[in-house]
């Protein structure tokens, strides 16, 4: 049956359930499409390296095996790092504890200068947060525990996922096409190229960045002379991969730590700065220079998108939110009927006056 019989509330209605089916199978197995999707984005980054060794007449499963390989390495070699850093950070927790107390009470007498609130008082109000604190600490170590055996599920499956993508790519693809039996074979094949090729640059785009902004925030914390400059550059840099509500969480950290560690007050100051400068060449030369202009999706589709990744699937929903959201943009941009939902993700304003234009003409 021809689409155009459909009434339009019926259409919409149809893409309104089948959003509310996405999202519960988010909600309820995230545990089992993240580390898919994930694996789905290292397959298709590690896709072009694989064709070039078979290329070279490598046997598939080497092909396969070898750039994954290297990328397990490439990212134990930044856990290492990470961790190496948190360690040399809680080896001085004692002395930072001191010192936050410090600051906590210098904050108190201006606070009890600012509002005539006593201390006395404001002890009680923090005694009563770290009572339900503590009423809520079960529930936190089991969110913990749940976090840590997330992590290593993810640790576990992301390769043998990428591993059997990439060994089975030909055989998927032939599925995804074949499904299509009313003409639109040529349409779905690309789409799938678009989709891979937006993905592989988003995410070789982002790698890149991320290299770039740690660089940035390292040399900044350096000449600034903060402590521990290399792990509050490289927590910035990896919190900035989830944009906006990212860079927002790492200035909050950055400048939190800072206070606690160090002596002068502007430094605080001049850390939110350094953030602040690397944040706008990011955005505004960065981003579009390395990234390029295939991710096309205005700001407003990002930041629900992000809340919205977060809210069904945690920290992972969020990262993959923007390649996700693009994959959905190219497929609605190919079917007619959903290219309203296209225009609406990308970020192309129309021009006023030829919209007026368009419906004077249509009213004529």
């Amino acid at each position: 049956m021809n689409s155009e019989a459909h009434p339009f509330y019926q259409k919409f209605s149809l893409n309104l359930i089948s959003i509310a089916i996405l999202c519960v199978a988010l909600i309820y197995g995230g545990d089992l499409f993240m580390p898919l999707l994930c694996s789905v984005l290292l397959a298709t980054l590690l896709l072009p390296v694989t064709n070039f060794l078979l290329r070279k007449k490598i046997p598939k499963v080497l092909s396969i095996i070898i750039p994954l390989l290297l990328s397990i390495i490439l990212g134990a070699g930044i856990i290492y790092l990470l961790s190496a850093q948190v360690i040399s950070f809680m080896e001085d927790l004692p002395a930072l504890k001191e010192r936050f107390n410090e600051v906590g009470l210098s904050f108190q007498k201006w606070f009890r200068e600012s509002t005539d609130m006593t201390i006395r008082k404001q002890n009680v109000y923090v005694k009563q947060a770290v009572d339900n604190l503590k009423e809520k600490a079960p529930q936190i170590a089991g969110v913990t525990v749940g976090s840590i055996t997330g992590i290593l599920t993810y640790l576990f499956l992301l390769p043998i996922y990428t591993f059997l993508i990439l060994y089975y790519r030909s055989l998927i693809k032939k599925f995804l096409v074949s499904i299509f039996k009313n003409g639109s074979e040529d349409n779905v094949r690309e789409i799938l190229t678009q989709s891979t090729t937006i993905s592989q640059q988003f995410i070789t785009g982002l790698m890149i960045e991320t290299v770039i902004v740690f660089t940035l925030n390292t040399i900044g914390f350096l000449i600034l002379g903060i402590q521990y400059a290399v792990f509050l550059a490289l927590l910035a840099a990896l919190l900035n991969l989830i944009p906006y509500v990212g860079m927002l969480t790492a200035n909050i950290l950055c400048m939190t730590i800072t206070l606690v560690t160090s002596n002068s007050t502007s430094d605080v100051l001049w850390v939110g700065a350094i953030l602040a400068v690397v944040q706008i060449l990011d955005n505004n030369v960065m981003m579009p220079l390395i990234v390029g202009n295939k991710v096309r999706i205005n700001a407003l589709v990002t930041i629900i998108g992000v809340l919205i990744g977060g809210m069904l699937c945690g920290i992972p929903g969020m990262f993959l939110a923007i390649p996700t959201i693009a994959v959905i943009k190219v497929i609605c941009d190919k079917v007619n009927d959903l290219k309203p939902w296209g225009e609406l993700l990308g970020d192309g304003i129309p021009n006023e006056s030829s919209t007026k234009r368009k419906i004077a003409k249509k009213v004529v």
